[in-house]
């Protein structure tokens, strides 16, 4: 079947908003332009946020929980924009939700960008955020989880991955928002898909390829990871029209045949960001809301039930 006789349906939430979202907003040739746009974002700071630079030059944005006694939990949210672009900025009002409705300390690292920085300054970027993070007075580092979305949630799994391995971080829990998380996706024939918004497969090769530079995709690429044994708990999520879909779901099924306990939340006719481009609609709603539940579980089980 062609790409263009291929149905497309999308969710009745996200449908008008389909029309005027782009396929592939990112390329070679607009690449800096974006990113310029995106670093524009960075210069506000809403209230109660810190911008924070650490010793190793990493950045994070702070967000702590309005109200809180003694150490509690934490999340380490990474930022989307296919290791391209984007800004822990970008998601300032996400993470102060997050710290909201969950009473937790929720730091968003500003890593390093491919291709200028490739793998694996970012994700060491974020690991070095999360050692920061688990140190701090403010949270108990029994409690702490890693979290993502696209770029970001690909990021995570690898962070996950890269603390069980070096033994430093036990991690509780890790939330994957539709996970940039397996280069092959980039050249399996017959993925690319009409109701693909925001990421295609051609985006997916870019992106990848400037991640790895000439790194081993063996060692780079979270999926390609063969034992997933002893990884923390996982949330997965993704919409069927997403580029991301297939091989998100292989992870998670993974993560479970390994023993990890992993929930899988699959959106019927929805397309990558879709979350962030219907904020409002119900079905987003209900897709945070699901977050919350198995962050709140997996960091504050004294509060659940």
């Amino acid at each position: 079947m062609s790409v263009l006789s291929q149905t497309v349906e999308f969710h009745p939430e996200l449908a008008r908003a389909a029309r005027f979202v782009p396929r592939s907003p990112v390329t070679p040739w607009n690449l800096r332009v974006v990113r310029l746009l995106s670093n524009l974002q960075e210069r506000r700071v809403p209230e109660g946020t810190e911008v924070l630079t650490l010793p190793s030059g990493v950045g994070v944005r702070l967000h702590r929980p309005a109200t809180r006694t003694g150490p509690g939990g934490a999340l380490l949210w990474i930022h989307g924009g296919g290791y391209l672009i984007g800004s822990p900025a970008q998601d300032d009002v996400l993470c102060r939700r997050f710290a909201d409705e969950l009473g937790v300390t929720v730091a968003a690292v500003k890593y390093r960008l491919a291709p200028d920085n490739p793998y694996p300054a970012g994700l060491e970027d974020c690991y070095t955020a999360l050692r920061w993070l688990v140190d701090l007075p403010a949270v108990d580092p029994t409690r702490v989880a890693v979290g993502g979305a696209s770029a970001g949630g690909g990021l995570s799994a690898a962070v996950a991955q890269l603390a069980y391995d070096r033994g430093e971080i036990d991690l509780a829990a890790q939330l994957l928002v539709y996970p940039m998380i397996d280069d092959r996706s980039g050249t399996r024939p017959g993925l690319d898909h009409p109701g693909h918004r925001l990421w295609t497969q051609k985006s997916n090769r870019f992106g990848w390829r400037a991640y790895l530079g000439g790194a081993d995709p063996a060692a780079a690429v979270p999926a390609r990871r063969t034992d997933l044994s002893g990884l923390p708990p996982a949330w997965v999520g993704v919409g069927t029209f997403d580029v991301f879909h297939d091989e998100d779901v292989d992870y998670a099924e993974r993560l479970r045949s390994a023993g990890v306990p992993c929930e899988l939340e699959v959106v019927p006719g929805a397309y990558h960001g879709f979350d962030a481009i219907a904020a409002k609609s119900q079905v987003a709603r209900d897709f945070f809301a699901s977050q919350v539940e198995f962050l709140r579980r997996n960091l504050n089980p004294a509060a659940v039930g």
